[in-house]
C-alpha cells in the first residue's frame, strides 16, 4: 500500500495518508461504500493458482463448474454455498496450487489437481465431413466443449484443457486424463495469500483451519492492516480467544463426515460480510447446509458470551446466532464494552474505510490546506455522517460534531469527529403490574 494510513499517537507520520483513531467517549464525493465483499483462502482440487481472482454470486451459480471444477450445487461445494448465501463478491485464492496437471494422449488439464483425474477427450469422425473429426471434451458426464477439426494443430484451448497440437487424431473412444495432483498447504502457501491480498479491500477475511500457529498469522494480518495501515475488515476464524475487536471466533463445530470442524466459518464470513451497517447479525437463522454442534447449557452459552465467542444455538427447531461479538474482553478507557459489538465495528469500519478513501482519492495532494480546503472536507466528512444517521446507524449526530483544523505541519489536517451507535434490540426487561 503506497499511502500512509491507521492509528496515530502524535502528529508524527511521515507518509502522505488518514491517520483515524476511534476511542469510547467520555465514560466509556461522500457516500458510503457497499458491503458484501469477502475474501478467503480455498484448498480446491481445481482453478487458478498462485493469484487471487474474484467470483461474484452470479459467476459461482453459473460458472462454478469451469472455476472450481464442481457445480455450484455438488455436495464438494457445500461451504461455498454456505459462503454465498451472504457475499456479493468473494476474493479467492487457492492454497493447494502447484500440483500436476492431468493429461492423456491429447490433452492437458489447464490446471493442476485432482479435478482434472475427471477430465476426458473423445474423438468421433464429423458426420458432414468425412476428413474432419468432432474433439469433445468431457468432465465427468458434463460435455464442457466440441470442435470440430481437420488437425490437432487447429484445436484450441478451452475453460478445462490445453490440447497437444501434435498429436494424432484419429477416431477414439473417451479417453480419461490421469495423474492429477493438489498441491500441499502450509504455512509458505498461507504468507503467499496474505501478502496478495493485502492491496485489496474487503468486509470479512474468512480461514478454515484448526491449528494454532496458522489463525495467530491471520490475526497477526489482522492487527497489523488496522492498526498500522487503517485497512479496516473483519477476520473469522475458528475457537481461538483473540481478545480483539477485529477478530471473530466461531465456537460451533461441524459434524458432517469429510469437512472440517472449522467449516461454519464459511457461513459466518458470509453474513458478516453482507450485514448491513445499521443492522445485527444477532438472531439471525442458521440457513446453510451443514450439520451445527449447539449442544450447550445455558451456562455454557453465558459463559461463552462472556469469552467473546461468537456462537450459535437452537431455538425450537432452529439454530440462531446468540450474541453478534468479537473476542474482544479486555476494555480500557479508551476501547469500552461498546466495541465488542460488531455492529459497532461496522459503523466504525464504515468511517473509518469511506473517510480513507474520500481523503485520499478527493483531498490529497489536490485541495490546499487552507481555510476553504478544510472547509470542503468538513462538508463532506458531514455528509458521510448523515447518510449514517439517515440509516439508522448512528444518532443525535449533529454538524457541530465534526471539526476540521490545521495540523501542527503545512500539510497536515487534524479532524475530531463524534458519533453515537445505534444497536439492535437485544433485551427487553419488563415489568408487569397486575391488579
Amino acid at each position: 500500500m503506497a499511502l500512509g494510513g491507521g492509528s496515530f499517537t502524535t502528529q508524527n507520520k511521515e507518509l502522505p495518508g488518514a491517520y483515524i483513531n476511534f476511542v469510547s467517549a467520555a465514560s466509556a464525493s461522500a457516500t458510503l461504500s457497499d458491503r458484501g465483499i469477502a475474501t478467503m483462502p480455498l484448498e480446491l482440487d481445481w482453478g487458478k493458482e498462485g493469484e487471487v481472482f474474484e467470483v461474484t454470486s452470479e459467476d459461482f451459480q453459473k460458472n462454478s463448474l469451469k472455476i472450481f471444477g464442481y457445480a455450484f450445487d455438488n455436495p464438494k461445494m457445500k461451504g461455498l454455498n454456505d459462503l454465498f448465501i451472504g457475499v456479493k463478491t468473494l476474493y479467492a485464492y487457492r492454497l493447494n496450487g502447484g500440483g500436476e496437471k492431468a493429461s492423456n494422449t491429447f490433452a492437458t488439464a489447464l490446471y493442476g489437481g485432482t479435478r482434472g483425474n475427471d477430465l476426458k477427450t473423445a474423438i468421433q469422425a464429423n458426420v458432414d465431413d468425412s476428413e474432419k473429426f468432432d474433439v469433445i471434451t468431457y468432465l465427468g458426464t458434463v460435455k464442457v466443449d466440441s470442435q470440430t477439426v481437420a488437425k490437432a494443430s487447429e484445436l484450441v484451448t478451452n475453460d478445462y484443457v490445453t490440447f497437444k497440437t501434435d498429436a494424432m487424431l484419429a477416431v477414439t473412444a473417451s479417453t480419461p486424463l490421469s495423474g492429477g495432483t493438489n498441491g500441499n498447504v502450509d504455512g509458505t502457501a498461507h504468507q503467499a495469500y496474505l501478502d496478495k491480498i493485502e492491496s485489496y479491500t474487503y468486509n470479512t477475511m474468512g480461514v478454515v483451519v484448526t491449528d494454532e500457529t496458522t489463525k495467530k498469522l491471520y490475526v497477526a494480518f489482522n492487527k497489523r492492516l488496522r492498526d498500522e495501515m487503517g485497512i479496516k475488515f473483519q477476520l473469522v476464524v475458528y475457537n481461538l480467544a483473540a481478545d480483539y475487536m477485529g477478530v471473530i471466533s466461531v465456537k460451533n463445530k461441524v459434524t458432517d463426515a469429510d469437512w472440517s470442524e472449522a467449516s461454519l466459518v464459511y457461513w459466518v464470513t458470509g453474513a458478516e460480510c453482507s450485514c448491513a451497517v445499521n443492522k445485527s447479525c444477532q438472531n439471525k437463522k442458521y440457513d446453510g447446509s451443514f450439520s451445527v454442534d449447539t449442544n450447550y447449557t445455558q451456562t455454557q452459552l453465558k459463559q461463552a458470551v462472556k469469552n467473546g465467542e461468537f456462537v450459535l444455538h437452537k431455538v425450537n427447531s432452529d439454530i440462531r446466532v446468540l450474541e453478534d461479538i468479537n473476542t474482544m474482553v479486555t476494555t480500557s478507557d479508551t476501547c469500552g464494552d461498546v466495541f465488542k459489538d460488531n455492529q459497532t465495528i461496522r459503523v466504525i469500519d464504515q468511517l473509518g474505510n469511506d473517510d480513507a478513501v474520500l481523503f485520499n482519492t478527493k483531498y490529497l495532494g489536490v485541495v490546499p490546506n487552507n481555510a476553504s480546503g478544510r472547509t470542503s472536507l468538513w462538508s463532506d466528512l458531514v455528509k458521510i455522517r448523515q447518510q449514517l444517521q439517515d440509516l439508522g446507524a448512528i444518532e443525535n449526530f449533529t454538524d457541530s460534531d465534526v471539526t476540521v483544523a490545521q495540523g501542527d505541519s503545512k500539510k497536515a489536517v487534524v479532524v475530531t469527529s463524534a458519533i453515537t451507535v445505534v444497536n439492535a434490540m437485544g433485551k427487553l426487561y419488563m415489568t408487569v403490574t397486575v391488579a
